[in-house]
């Protein structure tokens, strides 16, 4: 079942982004009539009719609406970029399919990157939302330095990934259902 998402989503219609678009009607070649699906990443899913095709946009109309309700604890990941991008690409991917609220790339003091395109990493992010399924798209934030991420208040649970030191398992230290922050460092550390 083909997903299509689209941030702007009233009772009414849905007028698909020209990227979306141009799948709709020249990859998967669909016409006006036909019955598609959508998410909006804000916990909902709709089924519509495909009333108007345009170069730059397609338009259908909602005859179908889903709300989920996310009642899980929010998951607030800080992760220091790769130097191989496609590995920071792919934790993306699995982060946003298993649910992580929110992403922050952090610059350390090892990093050695500091500039992300942050257009092509949210079109990485919406293909694994439609691909899992998952209705809630995660906020990715712009990178920021380590200090300024620590000096953000933040009321969660923080944990770090920390190879040296006192061993500790994180289902220990974790009081359930509460909403977490987990920092991880860069290659190195």
């Amino acid at each position: 079942m083909q997903i299509y998402y689209c941030e702007n989503i009233t009772s009414l219609k849905a007028v698909l982004s020209k990227i979306e678009s141009e799948h709709c009607i020249k990859v998967l070649r669909h016409q006006i009539g036909d019955e598609l699906n959508l998410m909006d990443g804000k916990g909902s899913f709709y089924k519509g009719i495909l009333t108007k095709i345009d170069k730059k946009e397609c338009i259908v109309e909602i005859t179908e609406t889903n709300t989920s309700e996310n009642n899980h604890p929010r998951v607030h990941i800080a992760i220091a970029p790769t130097k191989n991008i496609s590995r920071f690409e792919w934790f993306l991917e699995k982060a946003t399919e298993i649910g992580v609220t929110e992403i922050t790339p952090i610059i350390c003091q090892r990093s050695e990157r500091d500039k992300l395109k942050n257009e092509r990493l949210e079109k990485i992010i919406i293909s694994a939302l439609k691909q899992s399924k998952n209705p809630f798209k995660p906020i990715l934030n712009e990178l920021i330095k380590l200090k300024e991420f620590i000096a953000l208040d933040s009321k969660n649970s923080k944990f770090i990934a920390y190879c040296d030191g006192e061993n500790q398992h994180l289902i220990n230290q974790y009081k359930k259902g509460t909403d977490m922050t987990v920092l991880i460092g860069p290659e190195g550390d």
